[in-house]
């Protein structure tokens, strides 16, 4: 899960905000490429990926999820590993503070973008559909507390449970997401979609309930345009874990993922211990 969504990540970033043209030209899972203005994380993972390590972390190390552990989590991995990705004045909040507590001291975390979803799938591995609404609502709080930035973390925590736990098909998703959010989401999203988290877990619905392959939902989702790393890292992540989704991705895209201290390996283990929380279920 956590390696697939890096791989969506990484690819993803290539095309992120770029000119429709230059996706229909280059969208060919042929090789990670390079953004045209972002050129040195070519098959590098961006922020999306980083933060949903930390929670993941979190969670193997027996932490309690709360607010202070959360933030403290996520000012840990953002020093040890700087990247780029994140939202500009997050970025410079991230590299003033030192502690978990002084980012909650000084964020301003009224955002409804997706940051608080993009990073919300490992959550999905708690026990119950409560423990996991509590969870993803009190990480969203930390950066995006607002309505839209909680429900739609809701949603992608959900999202997991449901195929973590095998709760149903994955034509049944819209139901079970009303029958705990008490909303209805959209499932036939068209065209680009922006930093938003509303319009995100749309368009990531929309892909992970009617795709049936990892090749192609990967090529659908930067096909759509718009912030192509969130959604393209959050169907990777989520349709690894639907039996009813062909895993074909190619071998060049784990072989060419970076391999750092917190690349290819790191995310293979920290994943194979994270799903190895699920009662009597073998995922690798």
């Amino acid at each position: 899960m956590l390696l697939e969504g890096a791989i969506g990540d990484a690819y993803g970033a290539g095309f992120e905000f770029v000119y429709r043209l230059i996706i229909r030209r280059r969208n060919k899972l042929k090789r990670y490429k390079r953004h045209p203005f972002y050129r040195t994380i070519c098959g590098h993972y961006t922020d999306d990926t980083q933060m949903a390590l930390a929670l993941a972390e979190l969670i193997v190390e027996g932490l309690e999820l709360t607010r202070l552990n959360i933030a403290n989590k996520f000012v840990e991995v953002f020093k040890r590993d700087v990247r780029q990705g994140y939202a500009f004045r997050f970025f410079g909040l991230l590299k003033e503070v030192n502690s978990g507590q002084e980012l909650l001291d000084k964020i301003k975390s009224r955002s409804e973008d997706n940051g608080s979803a993009m990073r919300a799938y490992p959550i999905g591995v708690l026990s119950t559909e409560k423990a996991v609404l509590e969870k993803a609502t009190m990480q969203a709080t930390i950066t995006h507390d607002t309505d839209w930035g909680i429900r739609s973390a809701q949603a992608i925590a959900l999202i997991a449970h449901f195929f973590m736990y095998e709760k149903g098909r994955k034509a049944q998703l819209v139901h079970y997401l009303a029958d705990w959010q008490h909303l209805q989401w959209g499932s036939n999203w068209q065209g680009e979609v922006p930093m938003k988290g509303k319009e995100t877990v749309e368009a990531v619905l929309s892909l992970v309930t009617q795709g049936e392959s990892m090749s192609k939902l990967l090529i659908d989702a930067v096909d759509l345009g718009g912030d192509t790393d969130t959604v393209a890292s959050l169907v990777m992540a989520l349709g690894s874990l639907s039996s009813e989704v062909e895993q074909d991705l190619p071998e060049w895209m784990f072989v060419q993922l970076e391999n750092g201290p917190f690349g290819h390996r790191y995310i293979e283990q920290l994943d194979q211990k994270l799903l190895s929380q699920l009662p009597g279920v073998a995922r690798g």
